[in-house]
């Protein structure tokens, strides 16, 4: 017989998790999130922003645009969208 897993030993093999912004909602179940990370520069030791646009899925398309979120990587959903929208317990 198959083993089920729960809901906790799923969240445990989950990927990456990135924080950013919303930045577009306007295609259906899916929202452009904007992580913005700060890395120092090898040689000359400033600190730099790089941006970065990760496709999210959002089922219930209940997220607006300016919104924090907590993106997690998951199974790939299409060629380009790869992360989900973990919902906040607050």
């Amino acid at each position: 017989m198959k083993a089920v897993e729960t809901k906790t030993e799923m969240t445990k093999k989950s990927g990456r998790t990135l924080d950013g912004v919303i930045v577009s909602t306007k295609m259906q179940k899916t929202v452009v999130v904007e992580v913005k990370r700060y890395v120092k520069h090898p040689k000359y030791k400033k600190y730099l922003t790089q941006t970065k646009r990760y496709l999210a899925h959002d089922e219930t398309g209940a997220h607006k645009e300016g919104e924090k979120v907590t993106i997690v990587e998951t199974r790939p959903m299409s060629k380009r969208k790869s992360f989900i929208i973990r919902p906040h317990s607050s």
